[in-house]
C-alpha cells in the first residue's frame, strides 16, 4: 500500500469568461499544468456562485449565465504547486487562489 504523503492542493477560482487570448482561461491553465507536468487538474464549472462585486451568477434556466465560476484543482508536490503558481501569477487578474497543505496517496496506473 502507498503511503500518505504531504503535498499542496493548489484551486485557482475564475470566471467562465476569463480569457487567455481566445481561449477559455480554464483550458489554458488545465493544459499549461500538464505541460508543467503536474500530476492532474480537473476544471470544475459551478452552478451557482458570487465574486468580489457580488454579481449573482447562476445556471437556472431563467437566468442563464455564460459567466459561471470556475475552479481548477490541482494536487502535487509542494516544489511543484509553487513554480505553477509563480508561471501563471501574471495570468490571474480577478481571480483567486488557495494553497493548502493535505495529506495524499498517489496511485500509479497498473
Amino acid at each position: 500500500m502507498t503511503q500518505l504523503t504531504e503535498m499542496l492542493a493548489l484551486r485557482i477560482h475564475l470566471s467562465e469568461r476569463a480569457r487567455h487570448g481566445h481561449q477559455p482561461l480554464y483550458e489554458y491553465l488545465v493544459l499549461l499544468a500538464r505541460e508543467a507536468g503536474l500530476a492532474g487538474a480537473t476544471a470544475w464549472r459551478g452552478h451557482l456562485g458570487f465574486g468580489h462585486d457580488g454579481h449573482l451568477t447562476t445556471a437556472k434556466i431563467l437566468q442563464l449565465s455564460e459567466d459561471l465560476p470556475v475552479v481548477i484543482e490541482m494536487v502535487d508536490e509542494a516544489a511543484r504547486i509553487e513554480a505553477f503558481v509563480e508561471q501563471v501569477d501574471g495570468l490571474l487578474a480577478g481571480g483567486l487562489v488557495t494553497v493548502q497543505k493535505v495529506m495524499a496517496r498517489r496511485y500509479q496506473g497498473r
